[in-house]
């Protein structure tokens, strides 16, 4: 209610026509209450049939990312991998992608919502991915990180490294009983104290958290509600305070680090990398369940799958 005027109307223009007819027994509306608060609760908690779903979209997205890891080298452009992601998509039955999907090389990976997807990938550079299917109309939602030529350098692997501490920390969080910003403040602590460590930021890691110094570079949550949208509904806080984890929920946990190519506060090696890495996380009655496990994550795995795909 209140998000299409049009409707509005003719709802009133409904109830006027009925309280035209008064005179013939018949009862108008006499109050109109929104059902979108106990229709989102129940979108909230999902149920076995609905993991079900959603651990499928997952486990064809897992693979499309691989697929994209394999394919992906110097001088491919953004889309080409993209498409490639799409059709493994089609091919196993998933007919739609969940949101549009971001496949962003070098400093494009900075961008946080970038969809142009038509730049080359350069020797050297990061690519980041995030996309997901949708199946049976439940969506999921990945990221991953990766270099184009298959071998991260120094630089691109001390902060991806961070960023996947950051994100097992956060995982870590998603338990029954901890509160929805759990999550989001273990992954702020590692990144702010890893920021620290490798001379991106100066200070007390206490006092740099409090003053949020760690935002020109991590500036988003670390997740949202995923369900039958990416985006999904679902109230964060309840009585102004952030609410509880319970059994069913599913979350995304996606902490980043974005070093924008004018970032001239930092040293030259750190600019133009930017880096997610993002993960489907079912909330259980003794923990999580990451329902995206099986997309590579780790340095090594990444750069072995890579080189076997060169390799063959």
């Amino acid at each position: 209610m209140g998000a299409q005027p049009d409707f509005d109307q003719q709802l009133m223009d409904w109830s006027q026509q009925v309280r035209g007819r008064s005179r013939a027994g018949i009862s108008a509306p006499a109050e109109f209450i929104s059902s979108d608060h106990i229709l989102h609760e129940m979108r909230l908690i999902k149920s076995a049939y609905e993991v079900k779903q959603m651990k499928k979209a997952a486990k064809v997205s897992v693979v499309a990312h691989k697929k994209a890891m394999q394919c992906a080298k110097p001088a491919m452009f953004e889309y080409q991998v993209d498409a490639e992601m799409k059709h493994h998509f089609m091919h196993n039955g998933a007919r739609f992608e969940a949101y549009p999907s971001i496949v962003g090389g070098g400093k494009n990976g900075c961008v946080l919502h970038y969809t142009d997807n038509d730049a080359v990938l350069n020797d050297g550079d990061l690519l980041l991915i995030d996309a997901g299917c949708e199946w049976q109309k439940y969506a999921s939602d990945i990221t991953r990180t990766f270099p184009v030529n298959g071998v991260f350098s120094e630089e691109q692997k001390a902060l991806y490294q961070l960023v996947l501490d950051a994100q097992y920390a956060a995982i870590e969080k998603v338990q029954p009983g901890n509160h929805w910003n759990d999550p989001h403040e273990a992954a702020v602590k590692v990144l702010t104290k890893g920021l620290v460590k490798l001379g991106l930021l100066k200070g007390s890691v206490p006092t740099l958290i409090k003053e949020e110094a760690y935002k020109p570079y991590y500036m988003h949550r670390t997740g949202h509600w995923l369900g039958l949208d990416v985006h999904d509904v679902g109230d964060y806080k309840i009585d102004k305070q952030w609410r509880l984890l319970e059994p069913g929920m599913v979350l995304t946990v996606e902490p980043g680090l974005y070093i924008q190519p004018n970032a001239t506060e930092v040293d030259k090696k750190w600019r133009g990398i930017g880096i997610r890495i993002e993960d489907d996380v079912l909330v259980t009655k003794k923990g999580h369940d990451v329902l995206t496990a099986t997309a590579p994550k780790e340095v090594n795995e990444i750069e072995a799958l890579m080189e076997a795909a060169r390799v063959a």
